[in-house]
């Protein structure tokens, strides 16, 4: 399955993103199918081949979802974000529930 994902290049502390178009299971070290554009986010800039992007997309290669909000952000294509570091809600009654109290014996 073809994925439309983000390659991590630059140096330390300063990271910025290749575009490309891959085989979902393999590593991002080494050859990719296509180059599609950068992002980086420290700047918060950014360049896409739309026309590219669009030509995938209709082959049936699939964003993953940091990359679906980046086109979505970018106008490329329509819809809504993705929540992709969403926290699950803490209940009230967790903590207490966590480790009921043990009595140690008199001695």
């Amino acid at each position: 399955m073809l994925m439309l994902k983000l390659q991590r290049t630059g140096k330390k502390h300063q990271a910025s993103f290749r575009l490309i178009v891959g085989e979902k299971r393999h590593k991002l070290i080494g050859e990719q199918t296509e180059y599609l554009g950068w992002y980086t986010p420290g700047q918060h800039k950014h360049a896409f081949d739309k026309e590219r992007i669009q030509h995938w997309l209709k082959v049936g290669a699939k964003p993953s979802d940091t990359v679906h909000n980046l086109l979505v952000a970018a106008g490329i294509i329509q819809g809504k974000k993705i929540a992709v570091h969403k926290q699950p809600k803490k209940k009230e009654g967790d903590a207490v529930k966590a480790a009921p109290a043990v009595e140690k014996p008199a001695a």
